[in-house]
């Protein structure tokens, strides 16, 4: 447990606020569009997210360290970016797409960032590679959406 910073402690807080608002922001794309194949997407990746959350609380919580569940002031933004080019979009699947892909991959550099840490505990380097390599997977099949779109 000596191993366990509250540095580390931060970082998986920060990765667990922007996971809960990836699930928000996933849950919302898939109530804009009426693409069932998008929404379908959309859906799964809002219950990744959620089942995500709950293993990174979880974690959180097996090392003794405090739980923050707040919506950043950055998904907000998101959020309401993906609302504003909704409405105002000629082509709102495919601008809903770009951000996705967008967010994905802001994921995929927030994890790598807490996995330098040299002080990760091995169970917790375990759950963010595992879970890092989903959000990879899942980058793949949107980049496909795309093109489909």
């Amino acid at each position: 447990m000596s191993t366990y910073s509250e540095t580390i402690g931060s970082k998986l807080n920060d990765l667990l606020e922007k996971t809960y608002d990836a699930e928000k922001g996933f849950k919302k794309a898939a109530e804009n569009t009426e693409n069932s194949s998008l929404k379908a997407y959309f859906e799964r990746k809002a219950q990744e997210r959620y089942d995500f959350g709950h293993e990174l609380k979880s974690e959180i919580q097996s090392f003794g360290q405090e739980v923050d569940t707040g919506d950043s002031m950055t998904s907000k933004a998101h959020r309401t970016w993906m609302d504003i080019k909704a409405l105002f979009s000629s082509d709102n699947e495919e601008a809903m797409l770009e951000e996705a892909i967008r967010g994905e991959k802001a994921s995929v550099e927030e994890y790598e960032d807490v996995l330098q840490e040299s002080t990760l505990p091995p169970s917790t380097a375990t759950l963010l590679m595992k879970q890092k390599s989903a959000i990879e997977g899942g980058l793949s099949n949107i980049k496909r959406l795309e093109d489909l779109n």
